[in-house]
């Protein structure tokens, strides 16, 4: 199988950059000291559908998890813990939350699932001569995801970043699932989190250019046609030289913005399907959560492709900026 070790090494350094962005939102301290759990009071009232809903895409200091606190309730809320640094003066909270507690799990789940999968893989391959189970299922998506996807985007001598994509299509593909879950949280729903692997993945991109490259890398900034006259070569370099650098700048842009849209955009339409009960009553129960179940299934689709769509892209990037020197 493909380097597993490579696999949660980029896994970490992704979760790495992630929860430093969402770190440094700097929400503000909703409590001191460790972990403690909640449990609703008595008298609170029941939740309604954003209630339900929107805890799997918000942010927050605390998250919910299944406590029985009392015959009404079987459910409390885990406070996290808030760490304060003062810089320049101002208190801010370096402690994790929610949606940091999900990417360390994504990272743990991905981590544990190809690296025993590939302890697996090599038992059976020496006892029976090929892998079996759920280790040949894994591997029969990681080559044809490497050999028919990004291999044929990547170009000639880009297996080096095989691992990278592929780590990102796991990684984000476990995120999603998590915000699915009961007491989950969908951490890609959030703008800082995939702004953070897009900007991971703009600095693999770049670094990629400049190994393939070298001192070419610079053309990829500065528009210089080598084949006009200098009276040419002038004006078209100061109108093409902005256009070069936006252009860099845009697509993480666009990776940012895609997946952070298709994950909230689903959930959204789950709570608007959910509160046509709180709105009309029990007569549009039945087609109401007949649609809402169709927009689960949908969602569970959805997961999937934002993550392969997301790890294809990173290719895609990859392979141009490599291939520009043609």
């Amino acid at each position: 199988m493909i380097r597993i070790r490579t696999f949660s090494v980029v896994v970490l350094a992704a979760l790495a950059v992630t929860s430093a962005a969402l770190a440094a939102q700097g929400e503000p301290a909703q409590h001191a000291g460790g972990f403690s759990v909640a449990c609703p009071e008595p008298s609170a009232k029941k939740p309604g559908p954003a209630d339900i809903i929107m805890p799997h895409l918000v942010d927050a200091k605390h998250m919910g998890i299944p406590w029985p606190c009392s015959w009404e309730h079987w459910g409390a809320e885990l406070n996290l813990p808030t760490w304060e640094v003062h810089i320049a003066g101002k208190a801010i909270d370096l402690g994790p939350t929610k949606h940091v507690v999900f990417l360390l799990l994504a990272a743990v789940i991905v981590a544990l699932m190809l690296v025993l999968t590939a302890r697996a893989h090599e038992r059976s391959t020496k006892a029976v001569g090929r892998p079996q189970g759920f280790a040949a299922g894994l591997e029969g998506v990681i080559l044809y995801l490497r050999n028919e996807i990004y291999m044929p985007v990547l170009g000639h001598g880009g297996e080096k970043y095989v691992p990278f994509c592929l780590t990102l299509f796991f990684f984000i593909y476990i995120c999603n699932l998590l915000g699915l879950i009961p007491y989950g949280s969908t951490a890609t729903g959030n703008v800082a989190v995939t702004g953070a692997l897009a900007a991971l993945t703009f600095v693999v991109v770049e670094v990629a250019g400049m190994r393939t490259l070298g001192r070419g890398y610079v053309n990829t900034i500065v528009y210089w046609p080598h084949d006009m006259s200098i009276w040419v070569k002038a004006p078209l370099t100061l109108v093409m030289t902005p256009v070069e650098l936006i252009g860099k700048f845009t697509k993480p842009f666009a990776l940012t913005i895609r997946l952070f849209a298709n994950m909230v955009a689903g959930h959204v339409i789950i709570l608007a399907l959910i509160g046509l009960i709180f709105l009309y009553g029990w007569l549009v129960s039945v087609p109401a959560l007949a649609m809402a179940l169709f927009i689960m299934f949908l969602e569970l689709l959805v997961t999937v492709i934002q993550a392969f769509i997301f790890s294809l892209l990173a290719a895609v990037f990859i392979g141009q900026i490599r291939a520009s020197h043609h």
